[in-house]
C-alpha cells in the first residue's frame, strides 16, 4: 500500500507558480469587456488579439470558447465573434439573482457580524464616495465590488460569494456602461450607507428589505437605459415628430 501510494505521488504533475498562458489571457480579454475597452459589438479575431496580447492563437482561441459560453461574446454569421450585447432581459434576470443573494447575505450579516460592519464598514462608505468624487467610472465599480464583497464575507456562508462571482462579472460590464452616463452616483452611496447602517444594527428583515430594494432600484435604471439604447431609431424619431406636432 505504501508503495503505490508513493508512485502515485511521484506522477503527480509539479504545479506551476503562475496561472496558464490561456487563464491570463481569458482574464485580460474579460477586463477588456467589462471595462467598455471592447465595446458591445466589436468584433474580436484571434489574430488581432494574439498580436495585441503577445501571443499564440491556441490560447485566445480557448479563451473565446469559455467566454462564449459564459455569454460574454457571441458568433454572429459572417461577422464571427463579436462582444455580446447588453440585453435588457438578460440585465432584470441579472438582478433578481443578485436581489436575493444580497438580501441574504445582509440579513445573514445583521445576525452574525453586526460589530464587524460598525468596526470596517464606514471606511468602504467614504472610499465609495471618495470614488465618485474622483469621477473615475473604473474606481466607482470597484469600490462597488469592495462593498458588496465585504457584506457577503459578513454572511460567514461563502456560497453566496461563490454563487454571486460569475454574475458580478456581467454585473461589473453593466455597471460600468451605465456610470459612464448617469451622473446620480451619490445616491448609490446613500443606499448602501442605509444597508451598512442596519447590519451594523443587526436589524436582520431591514438590511435584507433595504438590499433588495437597492439591487431592485439598479435594475430598474439599467435596463431602462438599455431599452432606450436598443429602440430603434425610426420610433425615436416619431415620436418627437409626434412631440413637435403636439405643441
Amino acid at each position: 500500500m505504501v508503495g503505490s501510494f508513493v508512485f502515485c505521488i511521484q506522477t503527480m504533475e509539479r504545479l506551476s507558480l503562475h496561472p496558464p498562458l490561456a487563464e491570463r489571457v481569458y482574464a485580460a480579454i474579460r477586463d477588456a469587456i467589462c471595462s467598455g475597452e471592447l465595446p458591445p459589438g466589436a468584433r474580436l479575431t484571434q489574430e488581432q488579439l494574439a498580436a495585441r496580447l503577445d501571443v499564440s492563437r491556441q490560447p485566445v482561441l480557448q479563451a473565446l470558447i469559455l467566454l462564449k459560453k459564459q455569454g460574454f461574446v457571441r458568433e454572429v454569421g459572417r461577422r464571427g465573434v463579436v462582444v455580446a450585447p447588453l440585453d435588457p432581459v438578460f440585465v432584470a434576470q441579472l438582478y433578481e439573482v443578485r436581489a436575493a443573494l444580497d438580501g441574504l447575505a445582509c440579513r445573514a450579516a445583521a445576525a452574525r457580524r453586526p460589530d464587524e460592519a460598525r468596526r470596517h464598514g464606514p471606511a468602504l462608505i467614504e472610499a465609495g464616495r471618495a470614488a465618485v468624487r474622483s469621477g473615475s467610472v473604473a474606481q466607482m465599480v470597484e469600490a462597488d465590488i469592495r462593498f458588496h464583497q465585504f457584506l457577503y464575507e459578513l454572511s460567514g456562508n461563502p456560497l453566496i460569494a461563490e454563487t454571486a462571482a460569475l454574475h458580478w462579472l456581467h454585473i461589473r460590464r453593466v455597471m460600468g456602461g451605465y456610470l459612464q452616463r448617469d451622473r446620480a452616483r451619490d445616491d448609490i452611496w446613500d443606499e448602501h450607507a442605509a444597508i451598512l447602517g442596519a447590519v451594523a444594527d443587526g436589524a436582520a428583515e431591514r438590511a435584507e428589505r433595504l438590499a433588495r430594494e437597492h439591487a431592485e432600484t439598479s435594475a430598474r435604471k439599467l435596463t431602462g437605459a438599455l431599452a432606450a439604447e436598443h429602440a430603434p431609431q425610426h420610433d425615436l424619431r416619431e415620436d418627437a415628430q409626434k412631440g413637435r406636432n403636439a405643441r
